[in-house]
Parts: C-alpha cells; sequence; structure tokens
C-alpha cells in the first residue's frame, strides 16, 4: 500500500487492530503510534493519517487531509467478461494505471456464468480497484460495471469519443501508430477468445477503429495493460 486508503464512514470510527490496513501500518510501513503516514479517503482527499490510540482490539487514528487528488484520465474501458482471476486482475491494474471507467460486457465467446462469479455478487471487485490506487499513490477510483450486453455498453459513450477496439485478426494499424488527440477514448478488449465477425461488424457501427499491440497474441489482462500504458503516454505528455 503506497497509500492507505479508507472509506469516508470510517473516519472517527475505531478500526479494528487485525485490519490489514493497520497492520500495513505496524509491520510494513513501520510507523509507531503518532507517526504519520501516507493516506486518503477513496475518491476523496488525500495527506496523512497516524495511528493515535490503540486498546484492546482497537486503533484509533488521526486525519489531515487537505489536498485534492486530480481527476482520473478521459480512458473508458470496455473488457470482454473472462474468468474472476483474470478481471480481478484487470480491475487493479487498469485502475492502478488509470482509467475512468471500466464496462465487463458479455460477448458471444465469454461464459455468462462468469457475471455470476462471486467476485461480483460480494462486492469483491471494490477491494480490488482500492488496492489498484493505493498502489499508483492516488485516491481516484474508477466507476465500474458489469454484466451488460457489449451493445449497451457501446450506446453509453459519447459521439464525440475517440473509439479503439484492440483485435488481433483484421486489424491493420498498431494501436502506438494511431492519430489520437481526443478529450476522451475508449478502448475495447473481447474476452479470452477474442471478438466475433459480428461483434466486430458492431463495434465498426459505433465507429470504432480496429486496432492490434502487434503478431502475439496476448492473454487479456496483458493486452490491457499494453493497451492502456500506450494510452496513458498520449494524456500524459
Amino acid at each position: 500500500m503506497n497509500r492507505v486508503l479508507f472509506e469516508a464512514v470510517e473516519i472517527g470510527k475505531r478500526l479494528a487492530l487485525e485490519d490489514e490496513r493497520i497492520q500495513h501500518v505496524f509491520n510494513v510501513l513501520g510507523r509507531q503510534i503518532g507517526e504519520p503516514f501516507d493516506a486518503g479517503i477513496v475518491d476523496g482527499k488525500s495527506g496523512k493519517a497516524k495511528i493515535s490510540d490503540v486498546g484492546n482490539g482497537w486503533a484509533e487514528l488521526v486525519f489531515d487531509l487537505d489536498t485534492e487528488e486530480p481527476p482520473l484520465p478521459p480512458i473508458h474501458l470496455i473488457v470482454g467478461l473472462s474468468r474472476p482471476q483474470t478481471n480481478r486482475k484487470i480491475l487493479q491494474e487498469a485502475t492502478a494505471l488509470g482509467v475512468g471507467s471500466i464496462a465487463f460486457v458479455l460477448t458471444e465467446r465469454g461464459e455468462p456464468s462468469y457475471a455470476r462469479s462471486k467476485l461480483w455478487t460480494t462486492g469483491e471487485w471494490r477491494r480490488h480497484i482500492i488496492a489498484g490506487a493505493s498502489q499508483a499513490f492516488t485516491t481516484r477510483i474508477p466507476a465500474v460495471t458489469f454484466g451488460s450486453r457489449l451493445e449497451d455498453a457501446l450506446s453509453t459513450l459519447d459521439q464525440d469519443c475517440e473509439k479503439i477496439a484492440m483485435d488481433n485478426y483484421e486489424a491493420n494499424d498498431h494501436v502506438a501508430e494511431l492519430d489520437i488527440d481526443p478529450e476522451s477514448v475508449a478502448i475495447a478488449f473481447g474476452s479470452e477468445r477474442g471478438w466475433t465477425g459480428s461483434e466486430r461488424d458492431e463495434l465498426r457501427r459505433a465507429n470504432f477503429r480496429l486496432a492490434h499491440l502487434g503478431p502475439r497474441p496476448l492473454r487479456t489482462e496483458t493486452a490491457v495493460v499494453a493497451g492502456l500504458a500506450f494510452l496513458n503516454q498520449r494524456f500524459c505528455r
């Protein structure tokens, strides 16, 4: 945890001494009572915090949070629902790299039951985006949706949004070669077996350009990281 994050409802309340964040402050950061560490509120301000007191199974913290975090990059990630372990990696790594939203969509080659995994039904997914934000030393987290149809996800995009779909089969241009200078960009990745022909047609009708990441087929989570890295380089110039 490069920045230890807390939910807004936790501020001013005692936390369990075995809370992994409290244990991280003591055992990893090596802080003692009264020594400050980097902290923030999820999707809120950042600054410093310190453990002010501990008791029988609890810890009290005080916060000095006065910095507004910059907004997330205007990048909207659309990715086909994949195996839960793949989605966990995407949630954390995409958040760490910086995206404004992530939509996990049902695709023709994806398994519909993935939308019913405990990752989604128990709210576990939120823990992974918070971990990604903590890694990236920010408090900002993307909006996350899951289980919608590709068509529905595409319909929510602004008309002026730059649109790119990653594809290993019919794309002619490498994503690094595309001329991209928009106010916002959507980048779409298929599920673990890629897009079908009808999905490519649907993406084209929605004004997506097909692009690739080179001749080597990549795992979905690897492709997402590589694609986002290219896009972030454009926005961080």
